[in-house]
């Protein structure tokens, strides 16, 4: 059997009209309909509205959840299993779910509170560098205060998050191909979001975490683990630690991952990971469409 991860993306892959075609399924409307009375608001409706409301981190952050945990739920009810999951930054929520961490409803609890403090973060900014000498960035980012490495997404795309004035002089210092500001409202993945994690911990506590069924690659600690209080403590700390998805990317071949499964809209992190790990077989499931045919009834 090839070894495979599921692995789920974050907040970037959204795009209006997303999971449309998961409507009329019966199973898909129980998990929307459970999501309405949690949220207060319909995913259906905010990923349909033309002004781009999912774009706003506030609807963002449970959509994709919702949408992501579904197109799992479905792959699995086709006979599908990671041997391996992770998630990039939201997307560890919905890994955390699929390997039995938490289920369902508790994730999108903890979705919905995260969404709504990240939402509400005013101070500080992010900005993404593209094919950049990496030496020279480090240098800089060492040398001015209050700016991180917030995605090492791969060896040529990074996003860095801190205060204006440092992240500016970041962008001013530092050579890239591209360099672009995000249209986020704080500086996420940085220590200035310490307040927002402390209030964010009070919600984390009262969640019991169970262990994985599977090994979890986490953002802030790109190694195997199974047992809940790491998992735990690993999450806890992903709103002020950097994404290091990179090495998550490079511990998949060293699990003996052959195959990677990106299960949610859009196609960023297989684009992401063929960069670091050319020989990976690379798949998206993001519509009813791309799921595998359901495994013969014996």
């Amino acid at each position: 059997m090839t070894k495979t991860a599921w692995v789920f993306p974050g907040q970037g892959s959204q795009a209006i009209g997303m999971g449309a075609d998961l409507y009329s399924l019966a199973a898909a409307q129980a998990k929307f309909q459970q999501a309405e009375q949690i949220l207060g608001w319909s995913v259906p409706e905010i990923c349909q509205n033309l002004d781009d409301k999912v774009s706003r981190t506030l609807y963002t952050q449970p959509c994709l959840y919702v949408i992501e945990s579904i197109l799992a739920d479905l792959m699995r009810d086709r006979g599908e299993q990671p041997d391996l999951v992770a998630g990039h930054s939201l997307g560890e929520y919905v890994a955390l779910y699929v390997a039995g961490v938490f289920d369902f409803e508790s994730g999108l609890r903890l979705v919905k509170r995260r969404a709504e403090l990240m939402d509400a973060a005013s101070e500080g900014v992010m900005a993404a560098l593209l094919g950049f000498d990496r030496e020279q960035l480090e240098q800089q980012i060492a040398q001015t205060p209050d700016v991180v490495l917030a995605n090492d997404n791969n060896a040529g795309q990074v996003v860095i998050s801190g205060s204006i004035e440092a992240v500016d002089a970041i962008l001013a210092n530092v050579k890239a191909k591209r360099a672009v500001k995000l249209n986020v409202s704080g500086a996420f993945h940085s220590p200035l979001m310490a307040g927002a994690a402390a209030e964010f911990q009070e919600v984390l506590d009262q969640v019991e975490f169970r262990a994985a069924r599977v090994p979890v690659l986490s953002n802030v600690d790109p190694t195997p683990a199974t047992d809940a209080e790491v998992l735990k403590d690993r999450l806890n700390r992903q709103m002020t630690g950097s994404v290091r998805w990179r090495e998550i990317s490079l511990q998949m071949p060293e699990a003996g991952i052959e195959r990677v499964v990106e299960v949610g809209p859009g196609k960023v992190l297989t684009g992401i990971i063929k960069r670091t790990c050319p020989t990976l077989a690379l798949v998206n499931v993001s519509t009813l469409s791309e799921l595998p045919t359901p495994a013969p009834v014996a």
